[in-house]
Order: C-alpha cells, then sequence, then structure tokens
C-alpha cells in the first residue's frame, strides 16, 4: 500500500449541513480503457470534497481498484492511473491474472472477498492483505499458508457492522476475542485493522452512522490492544463519499471505475 495512514479519531456524523449528494463517475468501463484515468481523477476529487467536509484529509484516503471480472489490460490501465492497490474476490481468479512483471503485478493485491480455509494456501502466493479475516479457524489456516513460504501478511479483520444476515464478518461483540487470537496465535500476520461492507438500501443517516460505529470500534479495539490499527477499510462505489466523510483510510471501488460488472 503507498500510503499509510494513522489510525486516530475521525469525525462524528454531522448535521444536515453535511448532507452531500452521491452520484456516479462519468464514463465507466463501457467507455475505451482510456476513460479509466478519468474517472479516477473525478473519484480522487470526490474523495477531497468529502473528506474535506468533516476536516479529513482525502490525501490519506486510499483507493483499491476491485477488478473481479475485470480484463487484464483494464487491470493494467488502472494501476497505470495511480491506484493504490488492486482488489481480487476469489482466489482462482486472482491467480489467472498475477502475471509478473505487468503494471497489475507491480502494486499490492488485496483478498477483498470471503477467503475459505482450503484456499489459504493459495492466497498467500499473491495477496499482500486479506481483508476478510473473520475467524480463528482462517487466522491458523493464514499462518500455516505464511509459515509454509516464509513470509508476513497483513490482514483486516472483516466486522459484520449492519449485522447482515447475508454478509460475512465477526460480530461487533466477538471482534475483541478474534484480534487477541490472532496476536497470540500467529507470528506471520500483521494485524492492520478493520473491513466492513454494508447492507443494501441503507438511507444516509443509517450508512454515516454505522461507518461512525465503524471508527469507533477501531479506535477501542487499538487502544484495547495497544497497537496502531491505521487501516479502516469502509466505502464501495455506492457509499465511499459517506465512508470517508465518517474517517475510512480505505476505499473499494469497482463500478465507479470501470462501469457495470462483467457477468
Amino acid at each position: 500500500m503507498r500510503k499509510t495512514v494513522p489510525g486516530g479519531k475521525g469525525p462524528g456524523p454531522g448535521g444536515s449541513g453535511d448532507r452531500i449528494r452521491v452520484g456516479r463517475l462519468r464514463g465507466g468501463g463501457d467507455d475505451l480503457v482510456s476513460g479509466i484515468a478519468d474517472n479516477i481523477n473525478s473519484l480522487r476529487e470526490r474523495i477531497a470534497r468529502a473528506a474535506g467536509r468533516t476536516g479529513l484529509d482525502g490525501n490519506a484516503v486510499s483507493i483499491v481498484a476491485v477488478t473481479k471480472t475485470r480484463p487484464a489490460e483494464e487491470m493494467d490501465e488502472v494501476v497505470l492511473s495511480g491506484v493504490d492497490a488492486l482488489g481480487e474476490n476469489r482466489v482462482q481468479e486472482a491467480l489467472s491474472k498475477w502475471e509478473p512483471p505487468a503494471p497489475r503485478s507491480s502494486v499490492p493485491w488485496h483478498l477483498v472477498g470471503h477467503l475459505q480455509r482450503n484456499k489459504a494456501r493459495k492466497a498467500a502466493e499473491i495477496f499482500s492483505c486479506i481483508q476478510s479475516v473473520d475467524s480463528l479457524e482462517l487466522v491458523s489456516a493464514l499462518e500455516r499458508a505464511c509459515l509454509s513460504r516464509g513470509r508476513r501478511m497483513d490482514v483486516l479483520l472483516e466486522v459484520n457492522i449492519g449485522e447482515d444476515p447475508d454478509k460475512f464478518g465477526v460480530s461487533k461483540g466477538d471482534l475483541p476475542l478474534l484480534a487477541e487470537g490472532l496476536l497470540e496465535r500467529s507470528t506471520t500476520l500483521d494485524l492492520k485493522g478493520l473491513m466492513t461492507v454494508l447492507p443494501l438500501g441503507l438511507d444516509e443517516r443509517r450508512t454515516r452512522s454505522l461507518f461512525a460505529s465503524m471508527r469507533e470500534l477501531r479506535d477501542g479495539l487499538g487502544s484495547r490492544l495497544g497497537i496502531e490499527l491505521p487501516i479502516l477499510s469502509m466505502g464501495m462505489s455506492d457509499d465511499f463519499e459517506y465512508a470517508v466523510m465518517e474517517g475510512s483510510t480505505m476505499v473499494r471501488i469497482g463500478s465507479a471505475i470501470f462501469g457495470k460488472r462483467r457477468s
């Protein structure tokens, strides 16, 4: 990751004066690949404006381009356009795209989708960060995989902050036990922060409230563990501005860069 973003408390939800209109970036994946650079520039502008509304620095927000189903040439283009990392949802698809020394293999790759324990060894081959750690069983599997390869790996703990039964992630109540267990069991995994995916269809107030709760969880967990947790990965194409306003340090963007996802 190119940016190192320090931890610390961000602003809480603001009043009506902080309301913003969430729109879509121009162009998209249906345009020529060269339009990707324009979309990323527009994305950074929107991040800067959103951060400024609550006194934060938009330059401290990393962009992970989510490249599920995207072809290699678009992945290379998005890297050359200056994103900080690439995010993949599935291990097997990611392995099929990994091709040093292509531009797409020159930046960190993050796994942002659910990881099954039996895929941990393969994941350890290419990913710099697993954003979706949600159980001690997965911690143990990743630990074994990293030990076998003689490497270290950054991890984020995925929290089901919206208590959505259709989403993965540890509950708020179980988060401290998972974090403490990771620190006790692992010598190769570096805990860097938290990640969440919100339920669909929330209004602005509920969206910002959940993002603020994530920031508070991150800050409280860091204090409890006595470590810095610099990464708060929250916000996708439809809600990243609200996430940035509430202290996100990393956004995961797919359709707002590439257009509608391919099946």
